[in-house]
Protein backbone atom coordinates (compact mmCIF):
# COMPACT_ATOMS: atom_id res chain seq x y z
CA UNK A 1 0.00 0.00 0.00
CA UNK A 2 1.01 3.30 -0.32
CA UNK A 3 0.53 6.40 0.99
CA UNK A 4 -0.38 9.66 -0.72
CA UNK A 5 -0.69 12.98 1.50
CA UNK A 6 -2.65 15.84 0.04
CA UNK A 7 -3.10 19.52 1.85
CA UNK A 8 -6.65 20.78 0.22
CA UNK A 9 -6.35 24.33 -0.58
CA UNK A 10 -8.48 26.63 1.50
CA UNK A 11 -12.01 26.42 1.42
CA UNK A 12 -12.00 23.02 -0.52
CA UNK A 13 -14.38 20.68 1.60
CA UNK A 14 -13.76 17.29 2.87
CA UNK A 15 -16.80 15.62 1.74
CA UNK A 16 -15.67 16.80 -1.90
CA UNK A 17 -12.96 14.98 -1.47
CA UNK A 18 -14.27 11.83 -0.04
CA UNK A 19 -16.61 11.58 -2.97
CA UNK A 20 -14.38 11.36 -5.63
CA UNK A 21 -13.28 7.73 -4.14
CA UNK A 22 -14.69 5.90 -7.33
CA UNK A 23 -13.19 8.67 -9.64
CA UNK A 24 -9.69 8.50 -8.48
CA UNK A 25 -10.29 4.21 -8.32
CA UNK A 26 -10.84 4.45 -11.77
CA UNK A 27 -8.25 6.77 -12.91
CA UNK A 28 -5.34 4.26 -10.65
CA UNK A 29 -7.04 1.19 -12.00
CA UNK A 30 -6.41 0.10 -8.69
CA UNK A 31 -8.28 -2.42 -6.56
CA UNK A 32 -9.98 -0.12 -4.74
CA UNK A 33 -8.34 3.19 -2.73
CA UNK A 34 -9.63 3.95 1.08
CA UNK A 35 -9.58 7.68 1.83
CA UNK A 36 -8.77 9.37 4.88
CA UNK A 37 -9.93 12.62 5.35
CA UNK A 38 -8.47 14.15 7.34
CA UNK A 39 -5.46 12.39 8.73
CA UNK A 40 -5.60 12.16 12.69
CA UNK A 41 -2.68 14.52 14.15
CA UNK A 42 -1.96 16.02 10.89
CA UNK A 43 -3.90 18.63 8.80
CA UNK A 44 -4.18 16.72 5.56
CA UNK A 45 -6.22 13.97 3.52
CA UNK A 46 -4.56 10.62 2.62
CA UNK A 47 -5.86 8.43 -0.09
CA UNK A 48 -3.95 4.69 0.59
CA UNK A 49 -3.42 3.06 -3.15
CA UNK A 50 -2.68 -0.45 -3.56
CA UNK A 51 0.88 -1.39 -5.31
CA UNK A 52 0.61 -3.06 -8.52
CA UNK A 53 3.00 -5.83 -6.90
CA UNK A 54 1.40 -6.94 -3.36
CA UNK A 55 4.75 -8.01 -1.53
CA UNK A 56 4.57 -11.06 1.41
CA UNK A 57 5.47 -9.73 5.26
CA UNK A 58 7.07 -13.10 6.31
CA UNK A 59 6.38 -14.01 10.53
CA UNK A 60 10.51 -14.39 10.59
CA UNK A 61 11.07 -10.37 9.74
CA UNK A 62 8.22 -9.41 11.86
CA UNK A 63 9.45 -11.77 15.01
CA UNK A 64 13.25 -10.66 14.21
CA UNK A 65 12.74 -7.04 14.46
CA UNK A 66 14.41 -5.05 17.46
CA UNK A 67 10.63 -3.37 18.14
CA UNK A 68 9.57 -7.20 19.19
CA UNK A 69 12.45 -8.50 20.23
CA UNK A 70 13.43 -5.46 22.90
CA UNK A 71 9.66 -5.56 23.64
CA UNK A 72 9.45 -4.86 27.37
CA UNK A 73 5.43 -5.52 27.02
CA UNK A 74 3.67 -8.58 28.97
CA UNK A 75 2.08 -10.14 25.89
CA UNK A 76 3.23 -8.93 22.96
CA UNK A 77 2.10 -9.68 19.84
CA UNK A 78 3.96 -8.69 16.36
CA UNK A 79 0.55 -8.43 14.14
CA UNK A 80 2.44 -7.74 10.65
CA UNK A 81 3.72 -4.39 9.14
CA UNK A 82 1.78 -0.87 8.94
CA UNK A 83 1.86 1.37 5.58
CA UNK A 84 5.23 3.12 6.35
CA UNK A 85 6.62 -0.71 6.79
CA UNK A 86 7.26 -0.54 10.79
CA UNK A 87 6.45 -3.73 12.83
CA UNK A 88 3.34 -3.35 14.45
CA UNK A 89 3.28 -5.06 18.22
CA UNK A 90 0.51 -4.48 20.65
CA UNK A 91 0.10 -5.67 24.15
CA UNK A 92 -2.83 -8.44 24.44
CA UNK A 93 -2.51 -7.36 28.43
CA UNK A 94 -3.33 -3.49 27.67
CA UNK A 95 -5.83 -4.79 24.74
CA UNK A 96 -7.63 -6.62 27.07
CA UNK A 97 -9.46 -8.90 24.56
CA UNK A 98 -9.73 -9.49 20.74
CA UNK A 99 -12.69 -9.01 18.63
CA UNK A 100 -11.30 -10.44 14.55
CA UNK A 101 -13.53 -10.37 11.85
CA UNK A 102 -14.02 -10.50 7.94
CA UNK A 103 -15.20 -12.61 4.95
CA UNK A 104 -14.55 -16.34 4.68
CA UNK A 105 -11.12 -16.58 3.37
CA UNK A 106 -9.78 -13.12 4.30
CA UNK A 107 -6.65 -14.22 6.30
CA UNK A 108 -8.43 -14.59 10.05
CA UNK A 109 -7.20 -18.35 10.67
CA UNK A 110 -3.58 -16.97 9.50
CA UNK A 111 -3.91 -14.04 12.30
CA UNK A 112 -5.01 -16.20 14.73
CA UNK A 113 -1.46 -18.22 13.96
CA UNK A 114 0.50 -15.23 13.83
CA UNK A 115 -0.92 -13.99 16.99
CA UNK A 116 -0.03 -17.70 19.15
CA UNK A 117 3.47 -17.52 17.02
CA UNK A 118 4.14 -14.37 18.67
CA UNK A 119 3.66 -15.58 22.32
CA UNK A 120 4.91 -18.71 21.64
CA UNK A 121 8.43 -16.72 20.88
CA UNK A 122 8.25 -14.50 23.29
CA UNK A 123 6.83 -16.61 26.70
CA UNK A 124 8.54 -19.26 28.65
CA UNK A 125 5.24 -22.38 29.38
CA UNK A 126 5.31 -21.33 33.10
CA UNK A 127 4.34 -17.72 31.75
CA UNK A 128 0.95 -18.26 29.47
CA UNK A 129 -1.01 -21.03 28.61
CA UNK A 130 -3.94 -21.36 25.88
CA UNK A 131 -7.14 -22.96 25.74
CA UNK A 132 -7.93 -23.26 22.32
CA UNK A 133 -11.65 -23.95 20.91
CA UNK A 134 -11.56 -25.16 17.03
CA UNK A 135 -15.29 -26.10 16.43
CA UNK A 136 -13.75 -26.00 12.28
CA UNK A 137 -11.57 -29.10 13.98
CA UNK A 138 -8.72 -28.64 11.58
CA UNK A 139 -7.59 -24.85 12.22
CA UNK A 140 -5.18 -25.36 15.37
CA UNK A 141 -4.88 -28.99 15.57
CA UNK A 142 -1.09 -28.17 14.76
CA UNK A 143 -0.76 -26.85 18.83
CA UNK A 144 -1.71 -30.31 19.87
CA UNK A 145 1.74 -31.21 20.01
CA UNK A 146 3.00 -28.35 22.55
CA UNK A 147 -0.01 -29.62 24.97
CA UNK A 148 2.35 -30.59 28.04
CA UNK A 149 4.02 -27.67 27.44
CA UNK A 150 1.84 -24.27 27.08
CA UNK A 151 -2.30 -25.71 26.91
CA UNK A 152 -4.45 -25.66 29.38
CA UNK A 153 -7.52 -28.34 29.33
CA UNK A 154 -10.21 -29.81 32.04
CA UNK A 155 -8.59 -32.28 34.26
CA UNK A 156 -10.85 -35.53 32.81
CA UNK A 157 -10.27 -34.91 29.28
CA UNK A 158 -8.28 -36.71 26.21
CA UNK A 159 -7.63 -33.88 24.01
CA UNK A 160 -6.94 -30.19 24.82
CA UNK A 161 -8.10 -28.89 21.49
CA UNK A 162 -11.92 -28.45 22.08
CA UNK A 163 -13.74 -29.40 19.11
CA UNK A 164 -17.27 -30.14 20.78
CA UNK A 165 -19.55 -27.23 21.67
CA UNK A 166 -20.79 -29.35 25.06
CA UNK A 167 -17.14 -29.32 26.41
CA UNK A 168 -17.18 -25.43 25.74
CA UNK A 169 -19.41 -24.85 28.31
CA UNK A 170 -17.77 -26.66 30.67
CA UNK A 171 -14.54 -25.34 29.75
CA UNK A 172 -15.45 -21.38 30.11
CA UNK A 173 -17.78 -22.45 33.34
CA UNK A 174 -13.94 -23.88 34.60
CA UNK A 175 -12.38 -20.71 33.37
CA UNK A 176 -14.82 -18.27 35.49
CA UNK A 177 -14.09 -20.77 38.52
CA UNK A 178 -10.81 -20.19 37.91
CA UNK A 179 -11.21 -16.04 37.88
CA UNK A 180 -12.97 -16.00 41.23
CA UNK A 181 -10.10 -18.34 42.75
CA UNK A 182 -7.89 -15.76 41.34
CA UNK A 183 -9.63 -12.80 42.67
CA UNK A 184 -9.63 -14.49 45.95
CA UNK A 185 -5.35 -14.72 46.09
CA UNK A 186 -5.10 -11.42 44.79
CA UNK A 187 -7.52 -9.83 47.38
CA UNK A 188 -5.14 -11.98 50.39
CA UNK A 189 -2.12 -10.70 48.48
CA UNK A 190 -3.86 -7.47 48.84
CA UNK A 191 -2.62 -6.65 45.01
CA UNK A 192 -4.63 -4.98 42.33
CA UNK A 193 -3.45 -7.08 39.66
CA UNK A 194 -2.03 -10.33 38.05
CA UNK A 195 1.50 -8.61 37.30
CA UNK A 196 1.56 -7.09 40.99
CA UNK A 197 0.62 -10.72 42.47
CA UNK A 198 3.34 -12.50 40.58
CA UNK A 199 5.89 -9.58 41.30
CA UNK A 200 5.16 -10.77 45.09
CA UNK A 201 5.26 -14.07 44.90
CA UNK A 202 8.97 -13.99 43.27
CA UNK A 203 9.74 -11.69 46.02
CA UNK A 204 8.77 -14.44 48.50
CA UNK A 205 6.35 -12.19 50.09
CA UNK A 206 3.98 -14.72 49.85
CA UNK A 207 3.34 -18.38 51.04
CA UNK A 208 2.71 -21.46 49.24
CA UNK A 209 1.16 -23.11 52.45
CA UNK A 210 -1.62 -20.41 52.17
CA UNK A 211 -2.62 -21.32 48.86
CA UNK A 212 -0.53 -19.00 46.82
CA UNK A 213 1.56 -19.93 43.71
CA UNK A 214 2.86 -18.06 40.33
CA UNK A 215 -0.27 -17.82 38.07
CA UNK A 216 0.26 -17.93 34.14
CA UNK A 217 -1.46 -15.54 31.87
CA UNK A 218 -4.38 -17.95 30.41
CA UNK A 219 -5.36 -16.71 26.79
CA UNK A 220 -8.92 -18.45 25.26
CA UNK A 221 -9.02 -18.66 21.73
CA UNK A 222 -11.92 -19.28 19.87
CA UNK A 223 -12.36 -19.62 15.99
CA UNK A 224 -15.80 -19.35 14.24
CA UNK A 225 -17.73 -18.11 17.47
CA UNK A 226 -20.86 -17.86 15.33
CA UNK A 227 -20.82 -22.06 15.12
CA UNK A 228 -20.70 -21.92 19.00
CA UNK A 229 -23.82 -19.72 19.32
CA UNK A 230 -26.01 -21.84 17.08
CA UNK A 231 -25.21 -24.84 18.58
CA UNK A 232 -24.76 -23.52 22.59
CA UNK A 233 -26.39 -20.64 22.52
CA UNK A 234 -27.17 -18.78 26.11
CA UNK A 235 -24.98 -21.35 27.45
CA UNK A 236 -21.51 -19.42 25.79
CA UNK A 237 -22.75 -15.92 26.42
CA UNK A 238 -23.02 -15.76 29.83
CA UNK A 239 -19.56 -16.91 30.95
CA UNK A 240 -18.11 -15.41 28.02
CA UNK A 241 -19.58 -11.64 29.30
CA UNK A 242 -18.63 -12.99 32.60
CA UNK A 243 -15.01 -13.31 31.88
CA UNK A 244 -14.95 -10.95 29.02
CA UNK A 245 -16.14 -7.75 32.02
CA UNK A 246 -14.20 -9.27 34.94
CA UNK A 247 -11.15 -11.25 33.79
CA UNK A 248 -8.47 -8.79 32.52
CA UNK A 249 -7.27 -7.90 35.93
CA UNK A 250 -6.44 -11.29 37.03
CA UNK A 251 -4.80 -12.32 33.22
CA UNK A 252 -7.33 -14.19 31.22
CA UNK A 253 -7.59 -12.66 27.67
CA UNK A 254 -10.47 -13.52 25.11
CA UNK A 255 -9.26 -13.45 21.12
CA UNK A 256 -12.46 -14.73 19.51
CA UNK A 257 -12.79 -14.72 15.88
CA UNK A 258 -16.02 -14.90 13.70
CA UNK A 259 -17.13 -13.89 10.48
CA UNK A 260 -20.06 -10.93 11.30
CA UNK A 261 -20.14 -10.01 14.61
CA UNK A 262 -23.72 -9.12 14.26
CA UNK A 263 -25.61 -9.01 17.57
CA UNK A 264 -27.85 -12.58 17.27
CA UNK A 265 -23.58 -13.70 17.19
CA UNK A 266 -22.04 -11.22 19.69
CA UNK A 267 -24.05 -9.07 22.06
CA UNK A 268 -24.12 -5.80 23.06
CA UNK A 269 -22.90 -6.26 26.50
CA UNK A 270 -19.74 -8.59 25.21
CA UNK A 271 -19.28 -6.51 21.99
CA UNK A 272 -18.37 -3.46 24.85
CA UNK A 273 -16.27 -5.43 26.07
CA UNK A 274 -13.59 -5.97 23.17
CA UNK A 275 -12.59 -2.60 22.47
CA UNK A 276 -9.22 -3.82 20.13
CA UNK A 277 -10.91 -5.36 16.90
CA UNK A 278 -9.27 -6.45 13.39
CA UNK A 279 -11.00 -6.06 10.62
CA UNK A 280 -10.27 -8.35 7.54
CA UNK A 281 -11.79 -7.27 4.14
CA UNK A 282 -15.34 -7.54 4.20
CA UNK A 283 -17.97 -7.12 1.33
CA UNK A 284 -20.23 -4.49 2.32
CA UNK A 285 -19.85 -0.69 4.25
CA UNK A 286 -22.72 -1.88 6.88
CA UNK A 287 -20.66 -5.04 7.84
CA UNK A 288 -17.45 -2.68 8.48
CA UNK A 289 -19.36 -1.01 10.47
CA UNK A 290 -20.74 -3.90 12.39
CA UNK A 291 -17.49 -5.06 13.14
CA UNK A 292 -15.08 -1.06 13.65
CA UNK A 293 -17.94 0.80 14.16
CA UNK A 294 -16.77 2.88 11.04
CA UNK A 295 -16.14 2.15 7.08
CA UNK A 296 -13.20 1.22 5.76
CA UNK A 297 -13.08 -2.68 5.89
CA UNK A 298 -15.13 -3.15 2.27
CA UNK A 299 -12.21 -0.59 0.99
CA UNK A 300 -9.35 -3.61 1.86
CA UNK A 301 -8.13 -5.35 -0.73
CA UNK A 302 -7.74 -8.63 0.97
CA UNK A 303 -5.28 -11.20 1.61
CA UNK A 304 -4.19 -10.60 5.39
CA UNK A 305 -4.90 -6.88 4.52
CA UNK A 306 -6.35 -5.78 7.81
CA UNK A 307 -7.14 -2.77 9.75
CA UNK A 308 -6.58 -2.68 13.46
CA UNK A 309 -8.67 -0.30 16.01
CA UNK A 310 -6.88 0.19 19.41
CA UNK A 311 -10.09 2.35 20.41
CA UNK A 312 -10.11 5.65 18.90
CA UNK A 313 -8.15 5.48 15.63
CA UNK A 314 -7.15 2.67 12.70
CA UNK A 315 -4.28 1.26 11.79
CA UNK A 316 -4.09 -0.31 8.57
CA UNK A 317 -1.87 -3.67 8.94
CA UNK A 318 -0.50 -5.98 6.23
CA UNK A 319 -0.84 -9.32 8.32
CA UNK A 320 2.03 -11.30 8.80
CA UNK A 321 2.37 -14.53 7.04
CA UNK A 322 2.94 -17.90 8.84
CA UNK A 323 1.99 -21.07 6.58
CA UNK A 324 1.49 -24.04 7.77
CA UNK A 325 4.98 -25.93 7.79
CA UNK A 326 6.26 -23.10 9.58
CA UNK A 327 3.69 -23.57 12.54
CA UNK A 328 4.66 -27.25 12.12
CA UNK A 329 8.42 -26.57 13.01
CA UNK A 330 7.94 -24.67 15.70
CA UNK A 331 5.14 -26.62 17.56
CA UNK A 332 7.82 -29.84 16.56
CA UNK A 333 10.82 -27.66 17.99
CA UNK A 334 8.82 -26.86 21.49
CA UNK A 335 7.64 -30.62 21.80
CA UNK A 336 11.30 -32.45 21.24
CA UNK A 337 11.98 -30.23 24.69
CA UNK A 338 11.16 -31.28 28.34
CA UNK A 339 7.96 -30.45 29.47
CA UNK A 340 5.63 -30.57 32.15
CA UNK A 341 3.81 -34.18 33.11
CA UNK A 342 0.65 -32.99 31.64
CA UNK A 343 -1.30 -30.11 30.39
CA UNK A 344 -1.82 -26.98 32.68
CA UNK A 345 -5.01 -28.32 34.65
CA UNK A 346 -8.37 -26.04 34.52
CA UNK A 347 -10.45 -26.38 38.03
CA UNK A 348 -13.36 -29.21 37.64
CA UNK A 349 -16.59 -28.11 36.81
CA UNK A 350 -19.49 -30.36 37.60
CA UNK A 351 -22.65 -29.07 35.68
CA UNK A 352 -26.24 -29.21 36.82
CA UNK A 353 -26.17 -32.59 36.22
CA UNK A 354 -23.54 -33.34 38.03
CA UNK A 355 -22.44 -34.26 41.59
CA UNK A 356 -24.24 -37.20 43.15
CA UNK A 357 -26.52 -38.37 45.29
CA UNK A 358 -26.18 -42.13 45.41
CA UNK A 359 -25.33 -43.27 48.61
CA UNK A 360 -22.42 -45.58 48.22
CA UNK A 361 -21.75 -49.23 49.53
CA UNK A 362 -19.15 -49.22 52.42
CA UNK A 363 -17.76 -52.76 50.69
CA UNK A 364 -17.68 -50.88 47.19
CA UNK A 365 -15.26 -47.78 49.04
CA UNK A 366 -12.00 -46.90 47.08
CA UNK A 367 -9.14 -48.43 49.10
CA UNK A 368 -7.88 -44.93 50.14
CA UNK A 369 -10.89 -44.07 51.75
CA UNK A 370 -9.75 -43.34 55.11
CA UNK A 371 -6.28 -41.74 54.15
CA UNK A 372 -8.69 -39.15 51.83
CA UNK A 373 -11.37 -38.90 54.95
CA UNK A 374 -7.69 -38.03 56.72
CA UNK A 375 -6.76 -35.60 54.66
CA UNK A 376 -10.13 -33.65 53.39
CA UNK A 377 -10.67 -33.07 57.64
CA UNK A 378 -7.10 -32.16 58.16
CA UNK A 379 -7.09 -29.49 55.34
CA UNK A 380 -10.04 -28.73 55.81
CA UNK A 381 -10.92 -28.17 52.44
CA UNK A 382 -13.11 -30.39 50.61
CA UNK A 383 -11.75 -30.20 46.73
CA UNK A 384 -10.49 -33.08 44.17
CA UNK A 385 -7.63 -31.27 43.70
CA UNK A 386 -5.99 -31.62 47.38
CA UNK A 387 -6.13 -35.46 47.05
CA UNK A 388 -4.89 -35.41 43.40
CA UNK A 389 -1.88 -33.95 44.98
CA UNK A 390 -1.58 -35.18 48.28
CA UNK A 391 -2.39 -39.19 47.49
CA UNK A 392 -0.48 -38.43 44.07
CA UNK A 393 -4.21 -39.88 42.58
CA UNK A 394 -5.45 -39.43 38.57
CA UNK A 395 -8.12 -37.02 38.70
CA UNK A 396 -10.61 -39.58 37.66
CA UNK A 397 -10.34 -41.59 41.39
CA UNK A 398 -9.91 -38.56 42.80
CA UNK A 399 -13.78 -37.42 42.50
CA UNK A 400 -14.99 -40.66 43.00
CA UNK A 401 -13.32 -40.51 46.41
CA UNK A 402 -14.46 -37.10 47.02
CA UNK A 403 -18.23 -38.33 45.91
CA UNK A 404 -17.64 -41.59 48.39
CA UNK A 405 -16.63 -38.75 51.04
CA UNK A 406 -20.09 -37.02 50.01
CA UNK A 407 -22.10 -39.82 50.55
CA UNK A 408 -20.44 -40.87 54.04
CA UNK A 409 -20.93 -37.26 55.04
CA UNK A 410 -17.90 -36.20 55.49
CA UNK A 411 -18.20 -33.28 52.78
CA UNK A 412 -20.74 -31.16 51.82
CA UNK A 413 -22.38 -30.98 48.12
CA UNK A 414 -21.17 -29.48 45.24
CA UNK A 415 -21.29 -25.94 45.64
CA UNK A 416 -20.19 -24.03 41.95
CA UNK A 417 -17.14 -21.98 42.33
CA UNK A 418 -16.56 -22.75 45.91
CA UNK A 419 -14.79 -25.62 47.84
CA UNK A 420 -16.82 -28.16 49.36
CA UNK A 421 -17.61 -27.33 52.99
CA UNK A 422 -16.19 -30.05 55.28
CA UNK A 423 -18.92 -31.34 57.93
CA UNK A 424 -16.71 -33.39 60.11
CA UNK A 425 -14.25 -30.64 62.33
CA UNK A 426 -11.38 -32.89 63.42
CA UNK A 427 -9.84 -36.25 63.34
CA UNK A 428 -11.22 -37.48 66.77
CA UNK A 429 -14.89 -36.88 65.04
CA UNK A 430 -13.97 -38.34 61.98
CA UNK A 431 -12.61 -41.53 63.95
CA UNK A 432 -15.87 -41.72 65.67
CA UNK A 433 -18.18 -41.15 62.69
CA UNK A 434 -16.26 -44.43 61.39
CA UNK A 435 -16.50 -46.39 64.25
CA UNK A 436 -20.20 -45.56 64.30
CA UNK A 437 -20.50 -47.03 60.52
CA UNK A 438 -18.93 -50.56 61.19
CA UNK A 439 -21.18 -50.84 64.00
CA UNK A 440 -24.14 -49.91 62.46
Amino acid sequence: ITLYEIVPEAGVRISKIKNLEDDIALSLSALGIRIIAPIPGKGTIGIEVPNKKATIVSMHSVISSKKFQESPMELPIALGKTISNETFVVDLAKMPHLLMAGATGQGKSVGLNAILTSLLYKKHPAEVKFVLVDPKKVELTLFNKIERHYLAKLPDEEEAIITDTTKVVNTLNSLCIEMDARYDLLKDAMVRNIKEYNTKFKARKLTPENGHQFLPYIVLVIDEFADLIMTAGKEVETPIARLAQLARAIGIHLIVATQRPSVNVITGIIKANFPSRIAFRVTSKIDSRTILDAPGADQLIGRGDMLYSGGNDLTRIQCAFVDTPEVEKITDFIGSQRAYSEAHLLPEYVGEEGGTNVDIDIADRDKLFKEAAEVIVTAQQGSASLLQRKLKLGYNRAGRLIDQLEAAGIVGPFEGSKARQVLVTDLIALEQLLENEKNN
